[in-house]
């Protein structure tokens, strides 16, 4: 009976530690349940906020780019050249004899300005002209002689042939010698007339470099008198390569001048180079001012303000849009919500906005704040800007 009794004390120990280690798993499942419980919501909130931030990044601001008309004002510095110019020197040497002008002269086409004396010149004239008249009292021995010898050999017999040709042949070299001599002679009267110097056109005499008395010639540095007419004034002015194809508003320009603080003056477009200066990549534009007051100066520097306006109305677009890296200047173009990169090319700059110029068309949906990281081909959101 004793034997029976521990026995079912062993089995009943037994039982219980089968028990004990049953809920101790039990325990450990549950917690195991629960633990990946917390780590799968941990985990679908930690995807979740990726995703809402990706879908926020996505949408995107926009514009539909359309054409418009562009203008704009730009600054240059110009300068104030006389409409002609000329310097005067002396065509043949000799010594000042009169000077009838001085700076500031107001002088006619055709006035005389300097004269000269030269007098081997005089003489050397004075010599070819007493040349013409021997050789022509020659020519007019020898003409005469043979139209004697003419008359009498009409009776045959009466001339000798040999004769009839020797006064033809000497008749006919006192010809040329007369008219070598009459050349001779109009040389030195050009040559004379050099001595007496003139106004090429009608203006006012700026520099006077000599005086009654100085020896000049052809072979002078300075010139004797500078000539001025500028009655009308040209204004040049540089224009940059960006602004050619564009033309002033009404073909006119606007400028001041130190000399009159706050007057605004008008000149007309004239004419352009039509080629770029290879040094500084631009196009010289001459204006035509009307100085008939003479009151602006040649010489004067000008502050210039064009108002560029394009011919054709243009893309113009926020310069927030136009993205510029080391390799490219593009937009971003959204077709059918992807993303495009278009390459441009800029021109006016006004504030905030720039003109572009590539392959867009009107209606194309662009982005408005560009950027290198949305690549090409991602999917965006368009959302059209107030």
């Amino acid at each position: 009976m004793q034997i029976v009794l521990i026995t079912n004390k062993t089995i009943h120990n037994k039982m219980r530690k089968i028990n004990l280690l049953y809920m101790s798993k039990l325990h450990f499942i549950i917690a195991t349940i629960i633990t990946a419980a917390l780590l799968s919501v941990g985990c679908n909130s930690n995807s979740t906020k990726p995703e809402q931030q990706q879908t926020k990044s996505d949408s995107v601001n926009v514009f539909i780019l359309k054409k418009e008309s562009f203008d704009k004002n730009m600054a240059f510095p110009g300068e104030l050249i006389p409409y002609e110019r000329s310097e005067i020197f002396a065509k043949v040497a000799g010594y000042i004899n009169d000077l009838k002008v001085d700076i500031g002269d107001v002088v006619q086409k055709g006035q005389v300005l300097v004269t000269l004396d030269a007098p081997e010149m005089i003489a050397n004239y004075a010599q070819a002209s007493a040349d013409v008249q021997t050789a022509k009292a020659k020519y007019l021995g020898s003409l005469d002689a043979y139209n004697r010898i003419l008359n009498a050999d009409k009776v045959p017999g009466t001339v000798a042939t040999g004769e009839k040709e020797r006064l033809k042949s000497q008749m006919q070299a006192d010809s040329a010698a007369l008219e070598a001599t009459k050349s001779k002679l109009n040389n030195y009267a050009q040559l004379k007339d050099y001595l007496i110097i003139r106004a090429p056109f009608s203006g006012v005499v700026t520099q006077r470099n000599v005086d009654p008395g100085t020896l000049v010639g052809s072979a002078n540095n300075k010139p004797m008198l500078v000539v001025e007419s500028n009655s009308k004034l040209r204004l040049r002015l540089p224009v940059p390569e960006a602004y050619i194809a564009a033309s002033p508003e009404n073909g006119a320009i606007s400028f001041t001048v130190d000399a009159y603080p706050g007057v605004q003056f008008a000149a007309k477009l004239s004419r352009k180079a039509g080629a770029l200066n290879l040094v500084n990549r631009t196009e010289s534009w001459e204006f035509i001012y009307d100085n008939t007051d003479r009151r602006l100066k040649s010489g004067m520097f000008a502050n210039c303000t064009i108002r560029f306006k394009r011919s054709v109305p243009s893309f113009v677009m926020p310069s927030t849009s136009i993205v510029t890296n080391q390799e490219k200047r593009f937009v971003i173009r959204l077709t059918n919500g992807k993303a495009e990169w278009v390459d441009v090319r800029s021109g006016f700059a006004l504030n905030d906005k720039t003109e572009i110029f590539g392959s867009l068309t009107e209606g194309d949906t662009i982005v408005l704040r560009g950027n290198d990281e949305i690549k090409p081909g991602k999917q965006m959101i368009p959302r059209i800007a107030k």
